[in-house]
């Protein structure tokens, strides 16, 4: 436990000085003598003795020459079955105005991704009742998925009805981690979850909007750091949600700015591979057990191609885009079926007629695309005869894809549906092949399944 003293306060980054001459190596854990105790976390060295860290708790009220020690250790928490339906911070400090959870064991946050040769193939999907996702870019069980858009395109309420559809039937558990939350949403989500039963088998970390970008930055690896603990020690199959993973990019950039460092495109942190790469190789399914992640990924002004959204598309074997006209057009879920992907939609995984009834669609819906732009200016009477009757089918398709959801039903007072993929499937197949061409577009739009397919065409 060496000695040391705060030399300079900038923002979230403290300079610590040791006198004995040893220097904190990065990731060690220090310790601010007041009153409560507060942690930093080595994060550069300066020079011999001279360490820059982040201040957990923010620099607020610390002052230069206030007393800190060197732990000799990382940053770590207790975990368990203890914080099961418990709300944490990414120290294990409850936020749930209960007392502190009671542990056995104690992890460091920063861990070594598991070695390749213990890694399992993930060829499972995870069926979800939300047609447009199911048919088009399966979940992957086991594997990561990223649900992509910019604001206020649904997001959050399509991770809630993701999070109810999926954990009902998960074996296992669940690990929120909030980064960058709104307090309503966090409060949503927690009371959503109590509920519904669904807390006591769930543990939720938060780092909220107003938290340091020390905190913001380190809620993933506390995530991370529980649902290891159940994959490896209790090996149970871990649910790991996390909304959003943007905001940990967004406090790198803050961090990296406050330590100095050039930033590289778009303003981006120079370390945002690496820092994105330790979270999401953590993430994997193990011969003891498996994590599987759903991601909310913001989009900076909807635009797929910013470095951000992009660093975390390439580690995903899902990816679920959000489209802003079809948000505004009221088709919500909003998913946009030509851009959304998964590596799961292989005819040896799902299939061959689901592979072909998606491919099939997905053809329709992007001639319909090409065709706009003639419909805007000319009208529907100056195409052809088969575009006509291709950009009907398209339509009842979108709208068919449409789906209420059972979390949002105490806001629009529309009962939410979840239709098994094999129905979904069949559907989707008699619209393409002609069989709803009679029907009101209208009629097919925010129902469930089969039943009330039939109940429309009729």
């Amino acid at each position: 436990m060496d000695p040391g003293t705060i030399e300079a306060i900038e923002g979230a980054v403290v300079e610590v000085r040791f006198s004995s001459g040893r220097t904190p190596a990065v990731r060690e854990a220090l310790t601010v003598e007041v009153d409560p105790p507060r942690t930093l976390e080595v994060c550069g060295q300066i020079g011999p003795g001279l360490v820059r860290a982040l201040a957990l708790e923010g620099s607020a009220g610390l002052r230069r020459g206030t007393s800190v020690v060197a732990t000799g250790r990382a940053l770590e928490m207790g975990v368990g079955e203890g914080l099961l339906g418990r709300v944490i911070d990414c120290q294990g400090h409850p936020l749930d105005g209960l007392a502190p959870p009671v542990t056995t064991h104690r992890r460091p946050l920063h861990q070594a991704a598991p070695p390749l040769h213990r890694h399992r193939s993930v060829r499972e999907p995870l069926w979800s009742g939300i047609k447009v996702i199911d048919l088009f870019c399966p979940l992957a069980r086991g594997g990561k998925s990223g649900l992509f858009g910019g604001a206020g395109v649904g997001k959050t309420v399509l991770l809630m009805e993701l999070v109810s559809a999926v954990i009902a039937s998960h074996a296992g558990v669940a690990v929120f981690a909030g980064v960058g939350e709104r307090i309503r949403e966090g409060h949503e989500l927690w009371t959503s979850f109590r509920d519904a039963g669904l807390l006591p088998r769930t543990a939720m970390v938060f780092g909220q909007m107003d938290a340091p970008p020390a905190t913001r930055l380190r809620v993933p690896h506390a995530a991370l750091a529980i649902a290891e603990h159940f994959r490896d020690e209790e090996r149970t199959d871990v649910l790991l949600l996390i909304d959003n993973i943007f905001r940990f990019v967004q406090a790198g950039m803050e961090v990296s700015a406050l330590m100095g460092r050039i930033p590289s495109r778009v303003g981006y942190q120079p370390t945002l591979a690496t820092e994105l790469a330790e979270v999401q190789e953590r993430i994997a399914s193990t011969l003891d057990g498996a994590i599987t992640s759903v991601q909310a990924v913001y989009v900076p002004a909807d635009d797929l191609t910013d470095p951000g959204a992009a660093a975390v598309m390439e580690h995903l074997d899902g990816r679920v885009i959000l489209s802003r006209p079809m948000a505004a057009g009221g088709l919500y879920p909003a998913v946009d079926p030509l851009q959304s992907r998964s590596r799961l939609l292989d005819p040896t995984v799902v299939g061959e007629r689901q592979y072909a009834v998606a491919e099939r669609a997905r053809a329709v819906l992007a001639r319909y695309h090409e065709l706009q732009d003639v419909i805007a200016m000319l009208g529907m009477d100056e195409l052809a005869p088969d575009d006509r009757a291709l950009v009907k089918r398209a339509r009842r398709l979108q709208r068919f894809l449409t789906q209420p959801f059972v979390v949002s039903e105490v806001f629009t007072g529309r009962r939410g549906a979840r239709v098994p993929i094999v129905e979904t499937v069949d559907v989707c197949q008699r619209i393409l092949d002609g069989a709803a061409d009679h029907v009101d577009e209208q009629a097919l739009y925010m129902r469930g399944g089969l039943a009330d397919f039939e109940g429309a065409t009729a």
